[in-house]
């Protein structure tokens, strides 16, 4: 069996709504995606250990917006 770059290319379809892309740019758009999904799971695995913290900051945060609106005359 032959690799064909040729027929590859010509296969290589990407739609997403308004955004097409057909050959090489198709390509691309796809390893881009492959390596931003990378990239977020690797950062969710650092912060892992750290989101239970962040959450209750968070958390607190918001009740503490919410006190805030609700002592306003």
């Amino acid at each position: 069996m032959e690799f064909d770059a040729a027929r590859v290319l010509r296969a290589s379809r990407f739609r997403l709504g308004a955004v097409r892309a057909m050959g090489l740019p198709a390509i691309l758009i796809g390893v881009a995606g492959v390596i931003l999904a990378a990239g977020v799971s690797r950062s969710f695995r650092t912060i892992a250990p750290m989101l239970p913290e962040t959450l209750r900051e968070l958390k607190s945060l918001v009740d503490a917006g919410r006190d805030a609106r609700t002592l306003k005359p």
